[in-house]
């Protein structure tokens, strides 16, 4: 009983790494992309007339 208890901790653990990894690279990219968009709409502000 106490072997099962200590795979599921392990691989409860490593998903944790891993989901943490995923969630970070997904942060990062979304970020990136609303500086690239917001960078795009501050260059491109002269050229708006209303």
């Amino acid at each position: 009983m106490e072997e099962k208890v200590y795979k599921t901790m392990g691989n409860t653990g490593a998903w944790n790494i891993v989901l943490g990894v995923v969630v970070l690279v997904v942060g990062v990219a979304a970020g990136v992309m609303l500086i690239v968009g917001g960078a795009k709409l501050l260059a491109n502000k002269s050229k708006v007339l209303f």
